[in-house]
């Protein structure tokens, strides 16, 4: 089994903000894949079911960005899941550009709140993760009101094609193939950016 979760923040300020993407990319994972999201659990709004064969939950932490890992946490721990093989976590990134996506094994929170929460509640950095690019903040911006922002609508689209492109890199996540959803997608940006 595996939980997938896409991390932002409750209530309807915050729907679809830069910092939500995970909570998109969460319900358009839900509605690819015929999953009702309408269960209330783990400090979180989940859902249950199937991905390439694979039993799947899929997990939205209601209880903020920075307390990810409460949420998470207890998921992976009522199932007994190995965080190494058996969690996905999908996420904003400040670093890449909307439109680019990055699949790895593991890494550092890379000063990412949510994501150091999550690693503190899981107690490793050995967990899969997708990263969603939002762009970097303009020069005079402050960073909580960036990733707090919308999209233009130019940088929407971009990222709905970002959505379809982590979509597909989770279908391969859950029949372990990580490693082919690394070299197509994380090789996209080096291409088109050198």
């Amino acid at each position: 089994m595996y939980l997938i979760a896409g991390l932002g923040n409750p209530t309807r300020q915050y729907e679809h903000t830069r910092h939500n993407i995970g909570f998109d990319a969460i319900t358009y994972l839900a509605d690819r894949y015929h999953i009702m999201m309408n269960t209330k659990k783990f400090q979180g709004i989940c859902g249950s079911g199937v991905i390439e064969g694979q039993k799947v939950l899929l997990l939205k932490p209601q209880t903020y960005m920075n307390l990810s890992g409460n949420s998470v946490g207890e998921a992976a721990n009522f199932y007994k899941l190995d965080p190494t093989t058996e969690v996905i976590v999908i996420y904003d990134d400040i670093a890449l550009d909307p439109g680019f996506i990055r699949v790895r094994k593991k890494g550092s929170a890379g000063g990412h709140n949510g994501i150091k929460d999550i690693i503190a509640h899981l107690g490793t950095q050995e967990f899969q993760r997708i990263r969603i690019g939002v762009g970097e903040k303009p020069k005079d911006y402050d960073l909580a009101d960036y990733v707090l922002g919308r999209f233009t609508a130019e940088d929407r689209k971009k990222v709905e094609e970002a959505m379809e492109q982590a979509a597909d890199a989770v279908s391969l996540m859950v029949q372990e193939r990580t490693d082919e959803a690394m070299n197509l997608y994380n090789k996209k940006k080096q291409d088109t950016q050198e």
